[in-house]
Formats: structure tokens, C-alpha cells, sequence
């Protein structure tokens, strides 16, 4: 059966278009044009009023650790190691996999709610068996958000015990998670050594090879902060990207999270290898890590995609939001309100960070997957409205109450506010329930 989704306007690659149809089957979007043109195709379908919407692609974070939503509040106001040690290292042997599955159906259950249709999990607390990660794999397919699960493969003696694994235990169970899941309309699992400040060079090369195998990129924080930058010239010799390059592993694989520290070379290095970023401006901000080089790393050829980063260092999980963030710190520390545009940083929370993720999502056109977000422009903060603006709007004054919507693979997950899939009252049910067992809840 096909449903037919017939829209006030649509959010095209090539513009805005006005009294839309939306063509899908089996969760693929199969036609898009004008209403009177692509109604007539298909007269058997199941017809969806959106006329009183606007539909946009659903958005897709790069980046995200949906555990630290239970931490959120927990640390804020810290420098990076600080926040470190007091909000992760402290809470992680309180994190088991009911409490983890809990944690997860915050963090993407927020992320449905804003609009967010996709999501990569940098996730890292794996303990001794699959099942952490299994609890996280879980709340996604429970809520029917589209999740990129990038294992974490960590072996820095400093962190806690359920990171830590061998490198021949890091690449087996990578790969027998990826293999379980390979072919999944939902799921696909990347390899993900932590950094080099937590990963080898023996797991990074592992990472690597792994992804290369899979077929698949793999993701890597890459220096975020000074203290990073300052260990690889003193161990190395090298800053943090030529000491990745010395490794055979800076290429076209390549999801670096953050890129806040390089030098001009490194810059031109990741370009010239066809690597991406997963840019996290507002975590950025709120540990004071410093900001990220968005144009130049842009004009060097580097993909990007934006990202949120974890609960407790945003503490938001839009990227409706961190379009806003992108562009307008950008603008501000450089001093200039034309070195990034609306529609620039749209396309990285969206078409942009689907590629590099390798997803067929993040764009309203055939052989897409039907990941949609309705859009209501009556909304105040989408006032004055008019097609030519709903770029502008939807990245610098959109509010989340202006999502009315949310399709996933062709499965209506959202409405007026609403999961329909776990509510919203369950899930907080569940994290206080959890949450209640720990110091902080319970005076000890």
C-alpha cells in the first residue's frame, strides 16, 4: 500500500514547493512533485492530510552518547576534566542495562520530539557482555528512531572498568554487533575508537581496519580540547591529525567529532583525505572546549554533519537547534555575519550528515528513506511566513512546539507533541524509578 502525503509545502534540495504530494511505500519515498501532477499516479493510496503543514526532511545528529541524558544537570559549570570525573566517571558504576535502556528512551525520545528522525550513539559503557549495548539497540527500535550504534572501542588504563577493552575483545564483539545487525531498515553499527587520549594506536588501527571491513566509516573524538593537542606533540611528535595520518587511518572513513584545535595544515590534510566531521557546537560552548573552524574545514573539503553531543553537555538533543548554534557562533567569533548561511548549515543537519553517516535519509526525494517532519507555519515562530523563508525560519526561530509530525521510515512516531510509540509519562516514569535508587535521589 502506498501513502500519499499530500502537503501544504515541501522542502525540497531545489527549493520550497507549494501544495506538495509525497509518494511512499514500504518506508521509501517513491514520487515528489506538485499534488496535481503526482495524485493522479497513484489513486489506490492511502491519503495523509498534511495540508496544513510544511514537510522537511528529518534531521540527523552525528553525534550523540544517549546515556549522558540521566546525568544531565549533574555537572554543569565545569571545565572538561572537572565535568569529566564528576558527571561520567562518578556515575558509571550505577549504569546497568535497565537503567542504560532508560537513558536511551530520554535521550531519543527528546530527539523525536525535536524533530531529530536519526541518530548516531557514540556509546562507550559496554561491561562485560552485549547486554549495555543491547539495552541501548533496543530503546531505539522501541521508540522507531533510525540509530547508527558507533561502538566504542577504548583501552585507556585512566577510565572506568565498563569502557575498557582489549583490542582483540573491542574488534570481536564490534563486528558480531554489526554483523547481527547488518541489512536492519533501522539499525547499522560503525566502529568507534574513543580518541587517541582513550584509544591505542593498536585499537585506532583496529578501529579502522574493522571499518574497512564492514564497509562502514568509523567515528573518532579528535582533538576537542588543548590538553589533547599538547599530549600528541609530547608523545608523538605530531599534532593530533598528522599523528592520525602517521597511523594509515585519516581517509575517507574518517567521523572526527569536534576538530576544535588544528592548524591550518591539519585543516587542508582532512580535505585532501575526504574525511568528515560530526560538529557539536553547542557542547562546544558549554565545556568551553573553543570553536571549531567551520568555514575553512568547509571550504577544504571536509563533510560535516552536526551533532549534539550528550545530555549533560548541550543539555539540549536538537538539531534544529544546533543549525542555530553553528551558524551563529561562527558568525560571532569571527566577526562576520556572512561566513556561513542558513541554508549551508540546514544541509549539514540534514542531506549532509546523512552522507556521511552513509544513509539514503536527510532529503524529501525518490528512493529516500521516508524520514519526515511536519512543520506548522501558522506557528508564531515561524511568522511572517512564506516559502522563500522557511530555510531562515526553521534554522534561526523555530521553535520545537512547531513540530507537529514525525514520520520514520514511513511510520508516524510523533504527533502534535505526542511519542506515540513509548510516552513520554513512561519513559520519565522509568528514569525516576532508576534514578531513585541512586545517591543523589535518595540523601545518601
Amino acid at each position: 500500500m502506498t501513502d500519499l502525503y499530500l502537503c501544504g509545502y515541501a522542502a525540497l534540495e531545489n527549493g520550497v514547493l507549494q501544495d506538495a504530494a509525497i509518494a511512499v511505500s514500504d518506508g521509501r519515498i517513491t514520487a515528489v512533485g506538485p499534488a496535481a501532477d503526482v495524485t493522479p499516479l497513484f489513486p489506490e493510496a492511502n491519503r495523509i492530510d498534511w495540508s496544513a503543514f510544511a514537510a522537511v526532511p528529518g534531521a540527523v545528529n552525528a553525534h550523540s552518547h544517549s546515556f549522558q541524558s540521566l546525568l544531565r544537570g549533574m555537572a554543569v559549570d565545569r571545565p572538561f576534566l572537572e565535568w569529566r570525573d564528576e558527571a561520567l566517571y562518578r556515575h558509571t558504576p550505577l549504569l546497568d542495562p535497565d537503567t542504560l535502556y532508560a537513558g536511551a528512551l530520554l535521550a531519543f525520545g527528546e530527539m523525536l520530539t525535536a524533530g531529530v528522525t536519526t541518530v548516531a550513539d557514540f556509546f562507550y559503557v559496554h561491561g562485560p557482555d552485549a547486554a549495555n549495548d543491547d539495552a541501548v539497540i533496543r530503546a531505539a527500535l522501541d521508540l522507531g528512531v533510525r540509530l547508527v550504534f558507533a561502538r566504542t572501542m577504548y583501552d585507556w588504563p585512566g577510565a572506568p572498568e565498563a569502557y575498557r577493552e582489549s583490542v582483540a575483545d573491542a574488534t570481536a564483539r564490534t563486528r558480531a554487533l554489526a554483523v547481527r545487525y547488518a541489512g536492519h531498515p533501522l539499525v547499522s553499527v560503525h566502529p568507534a575508537p574513543h580518541s587517541p587520549h582513550a584509544a591505542s594506536p593498536d585499537m585506532i588501527r583496529a578501529g579502522h581496519g574493522l571499518a574497512r571491513e564492514l564497509g562502514t566509516p568509523y567515528h573518532i573524538h579528535v582533538a576537542e580540547e588543548p590538553f589533547e593537542v599538547e599530549e600528541t606533540l609530547r608523545d608523538h611528535g605530531l599534532r593530533p591529525v598528522q599523528w592520525l595520518d602517521s597511523l594509515g587511518v585519516v581517509d575517507s572513513s574518517l567521523i572526527a567529532v569536534h576538530l576544535v584545535w588544528l592548524d591550518p595544515d591539519e585543516i587542508a590534510l582532512l580535505g585532501a583525505r575526504g574525511a568528515a566531521l560530526a560538529y557539536c557546537p553547542s557542547s562546544n560552548m558549554f565545556l568551553a572546549d573553543g570553536v571549531t573552524r567551520l568555514p575553512d574545514l568547509l571550504a577544504a573539503g571536509v563533510r560535516v554533519g552536526l551533532g549534539t553531543d550528550g545530555g549533560c553537555s548541550n543539555n539540549r538533543t536538537s538539531v534544529f537547534e544546533e543549525m542555530r548554534m553553528a551558524a551563529l557562533l561562527q558568525k560571532v567569533s569571527r566577526l562576520d555575519a556572512t561566513c556561513i548561511s542558513a541554508p549551508t548549515v540546514w544541509q549539514l543537519g540534514t542531506s549532509s550528515g546523512a552522507d556521511l553517516l552513509r544513509l539514503p535519509v536527510g532529503r524529501i526525494a525518490p528512493g529516500k528513506r521516508a524520514d519526515l517532519v511536519a512543520v506548522d507555519p501558522a506557528h508564531l515562530s515561524l511568522q511572517p511566513f512564506h516559502p522563500s523563508l522557511l530555510v531562515a525560519h526553521a534554522v534561526y526561530s523555530m521553535q520545537p512546539c512547531a513540530i507537529r509530525r514525525v514520520v520514520v521510515e514511513g511510520r508516524e512516531v510523533v504527533r502534535d507533541g505526542r511519542i506515540l510509540t513509548v510516552p513520554a509519562e513512561d519513559i520519565s516514569a522509568l528514569v525516576a524509578e532508576r534514578l531513585g535508587r541512586w545517591p543523589l535521589w535518595n540523601g545518601a
